[in-house]
């Protein structure tokens, strides 16, 4: 079999030097560039693949404009054989969409399509940083009508034309198997990328990188730029911590600094205020038309996702904000949900209950389990029927793939990871216009550094939400509402990705999210494999306290932990009552995961660790010496301020 291994890759500026430009849109100019560290990963995966077809063909591709070069290059000199980079001013500020868009029409371009006569398989990172919405993957896989694995730890030919990859999913994993062409994004947790090797690197300067232009690979402008995007950045603000400062516990030796932080605790440690936000400048309206341009786009779709026979928390937390959209629409704004499934239909009644109006039941025996390609089909289709202004989607895992790929059906763009949902208007100062209603979606980017708020004005506007970001809405016990059923036209091909197991542990996501403190090791704990976090957590388990144990990225890159319990941007976002974050430096990307908690209680050795400044309490020491200590006075009846679960 002739194998041609491709490799998507973005160059991206380091986290530390990123900068914003004025126009809302990320300046390059002068901060240091790497290659996507999660795109790395996926080079590794098209090398791993070349050792089961030496005769592979491989060819590493980007977007871009010329300075990318250097990292394709790289990619040569670790053994890929051609380089293309689509490069074209008109790209300028291209959404997720329209950069699925440019790069699946260069592939197709290439020669590479679903009826490509010879095989080929796509290998890309999970999300970059600089943006951290993982669409395009999927957007690109959309577009070139062929099936995809996202968040994939490993990934191997199984001899057959096939392969099989391993997935990471909340509580678990999946093992799938794709036919080729197919395309597959890989976490950092997967075999960790060569160094260029001194034969590459010889090979790699001299080498041609091939410059396509969007005149060559026949793209026009319609779908592409700031102007042929279905979103844009409407404004970008600062976030800036909001707790006071942090209390750091006093003694000169470890008791003493666990009693000194006891009693902090206990008092109520720091008694000062939070700083109210700065006052928002009035920005004086224009005397503009108002113009409504949904049509007949009305009301709010929701999908309904099932994990273990039940609603999944974060399908649940959508109807919050669904409902606070819904009210803020007003005109009697309906809910409605889509579940698909087998013999689901019990769970309907839930979905009323906790908030929908209408739930549009599809089953199937099919469709036992998600699977992108029909899931994608059955919920655009619907959306075709219905046409809803708003369709909202939690950011788990299989939400970060679904909702690109229905974006890409739709061409409304998504809007990913979202932890504000609002209905406002848009001032288009160039038309001299005011577009109401219309959706502001918020989320976090550049690393969390930033809020971006995005807008869509292409029906439906979609948007994922963080999960764990919105509370679960308060159940209606009785409430009820419309049943629909609805019957999809469905095809062989959505059948081609198979589930060959599913394995969820215990623990892992929903105790997270239901637990009322949480104990996390970070890199600093990895010494003993967090057996000092994990016996922590077990105390308070023991004192009838709802804890749980959790992680930092770099300990579940590390393999120590599990994807399930990782916290931060890439991870889960949590607000238990107390957070207990034990060697975490506090990297903004695992702040945004905990930043809700009650009570944040930090421990770490330097004293100067950006996690102090994100935490009401601190101790510095070595945890090896302090965790015992607090053990100890949490077998003596110490609690951090918990009720103990009555038996």
């Amino acid at each position: 079999m002739s194998l041609t291994i491709i490799s998507l890759i973005k160059q991206v500026p380091l986290p530390s030097e990123m900068r914003m430009g004025a126009d809302g849109l990320m300046d390059r100019t002068k901060a240091k560039s790497i290659i996507n560290i999660d795109c790395q990963f996926g080079l590794e995966a098209g090398l791993q693949m070349k050792k089961q077809y030496p005769d592979a063909k491989m060819i590493v591709c980007s977007m871009g404009p010329n300075s990318f070069e250097p990292s394709l290059k790289k990619a040569i000199s670790m053994g890929y054989d051609e380089a293309y980079l689509l490069s074209d001013r008109r790209l300028g500020g291209s959404d997720t969409f329209a950069t699925g868009l440019a790069i699946s029409t260069m592939l197709k371009h290439l020669g590479y399509n679903k009826d490509s006569k010879e095989p080929f398989i796509i290998f890309a990172g999970r999300q970059t940083s600089d943006g951290d919405t993982a669409h395009v993957p999927s957007q690109v896989a959309e577009s070139m009508g062929i099936p995809q694995a996202t968040f994939v730890e490993s990934v191997k030919p199984d001899g057959n034309g096939n392969v099989i990859a391993k997935r990471i999913i909340e509580g678990g994993y999946q093992m799938l198997k794709l036919p080729m062409p197919c395309t597959i994004s890989l976490t950092p947790t997967g075999v960790p990328p060569r160094k260029p090797s001194l034969s590459g690197a010889i090979k790699a300067r001299n080498a041609k990188i091939h410059v396509l232009n969007i005149d060559e690979i026949g793209l026009g402008t319609e779908k592409i730029g700031i102007t042929g995007s279905p979103t844009i950045v409407a404004a970008v603000t600062n976030l800036i911590s909001e707790r006071p400062p942090v209390a750091i516990a006093e003694g000169h030796n470890d008791k003493q600094k666990v009693e000194s932080f006891i009693a902090n605790f206990i008092q109520g440690g720091n008694v000062l205020k939070k700083k109210d936000k700065a006052e928002k400048k009035e920005v004086e309206r224009p005397d503009f038309p108002v113009k409504d341009i949904r049509g007949d786009a009305r009301g709010i779709l929701t999908w309904a996702e099932i994990t273990n026979g039940k609603i999944a928390r974060p399908s649940l937390e959508l109807l919050t904000p669904a409902r606070k959209l819904a009210k803020e629409l007003g005109d009697d704004t309906k809910i409605t949900t889509v579940l698909i499934g087998k013999n689901v239909l019990e769970l309907s009644q839930t979905l009323f209950e906790y908030g929908s109006d209408e739930v549009i039941l599809v089953e199937n025996d099919k469709l036992e389990e998600y699977l992108a390609m029909p899931f994608s089909d059955i919920i655009k289709q619907i959306i075709e029927e219905r046409k809803p202004e708003i369709a909202l989607f939690a950011a788990t895992t299989a939400g970060r793939e679904l909702a690109p790929r229905i974006g890409m059906k739709t061409g409304s763009g998504v809007t990913a990871d979202c932890t504000g949902l609002e209905i406002g208007e848009y001032i288009n100062k160039k038309e001299k216009l005011i577009i109401s209603p219309i959706l502001h979606s918020r989320r976090p980017t550049y690393g969390e550094s930033k809020l971006a708020t995005i807008l869509g004005f292409i029906f439906p506007q979609i948007s994922t939400a963080r999960a764990g970001t919105f509370e679960v809405p308060e159940r209606q016990q009785g409430r009820t509402g419309i049943l629909s059923t609805f019957t999809p036209i469905l095809f062989d091909d959505d059948f081609k990705v198979e589930i060959e197991k599913t394995v969820r542990g215990e623990g892992g996501l929903q105790n997270l999210f239901d637990a009322d403190i949480i104990v996390s090791g970070g890199r600093g704990t990895t010494g003993d494999n967090l057996e000092l976090v994990k016996q922590l957590a077990d105390a308070l388990k023991l004192q009838g306290i709802k804890a749980e144990w959790a992680a930092s990225r770099v300990v579940v890159d590390e393999g120590v932990a599990e994807y399930a319990r990782q916290i931060g941007q890439t991870g889960k976002t949590v607000r238990p009552k107390v957070y207990i974050s034990i060697g975490i430096s506090g990297a903004i990307q695992h702040i945004s995961g905990m930043k809700e908690s009650g009570k944040v209680v930090a421990i770490d050795h330097n004293p100067k660790a950006s996690i102090f400044h994100n935490a009401d309490f601190g101790i510095v020491g070595e945890y090896q010496d302090i965790i015992p200590e607090l053990i100890e006075k949490v077998k003596q009846g110490f609690t951090f301020g918990i009720e103990p679960l009555k038996s």
